[in-house]
């Protein structure tokens, strides 16, 4: 039996492959130890840099999630990272003494929201679509809670900047990717979209946002510095 003839061995390019003297097991376990060390959501091109050559990483991380699955831990994927994280249905028993995350303002959770649908946004989107002005404060909470970032600039008049949503929004609200935000119909379901909702109105589907789109162009270090990110010369401020 060859690689090419069975998907679950964790090899994946039989040409690319050195042999190896760890069985699955092993691999599965060098994978679940350096998930566990990490304090942050470790990406598959972390872990194949440390497993075994020719190693089908996804295939390796799916098992262990599999196993993980009806445990009071699981293993969770976000984007192309993983993580342990409490089982959702368990959280009620979690407590963080003096560790709770500063709510939102409605403000703040309006952007957010809007950032996550419609991303890459720039502010000036964000104010049509809420029809009040954005305050920099509110923006400002959004990226020190680490959910959202700089993206690019638009090519229009003025370049504005894009906003967009950042891995850690993914780990933070669960999810594996944009596309698993709630709908239409699962917003209603919770009590989120309530009262007349407008004909015709619609939930738009997130674009993948690791590609810059036709009419962006990418964060430069001089754009940096104009958006008081980075100090001239390049120094990142505190």
């Amino acid at each position: 039996m060859t690689p090419q003839d069975d998907d679950d061995l964790p090899i994946a390019d039989e040409e690319e492959a050195e042999p190896s003297s760890f069985s699955l097991v092993e691999v599965e376990r060098i994978a679940e130890a350096l998930v566990f060390a990490s304090s942050e959501p470790v990406s598959e091109a972390f872990l194949a840099e440390r497993l075994p050559r020719g190693t089908n990483v996804n295939a390796v991380m799916q098992r262990l999630a599999e196993v993980y699955a009806p445990r009071g831990v699981n293993l969770i994927r976000t984007g192309d990272r993983w993580a342990f994280r409490t089982a959702a249905d368990l959280s009620f028993v979690i407590h963080k003494d003096g560790n709770e995350t500063k709510k939102l303002s409605r403000a703040a959770l309006e952007v957010l929201a809007i950032i996550a649908y419609h991303q890459p946004v720039t502010r000036a989107e964000i104010e049509e679509i809420r029809g009040v002005q954005t305050s920099r404060g509110t923006l400002d909470v959004l990226m020190e809670a680490g959910w959202v970032r700089f993206r690019g600039r638009r090519r229009t008049p003025g370049r504005p900047v894009t906003l967009a949503t950042t891995p850690d929004f993914l780990d933070h609200f669960g999810l594996e990717e944009l596309r698993d935000l709630p709908g239409l119909e699962e917003l209603k379901g919770a009590g989120l979209l309530s009262g007349r909702i407008p004909p015709g109105f619609a939930i738009p589907i997130p674009l993948n946002v690791d590609d810059l789109s036709e009419d962006e162009d990418p964060i430069t270090q001089l754009d940096l510095e104009e958006l008081g990110l980075l100090t001239p010369g390049g120094d990142a401020e505190e």
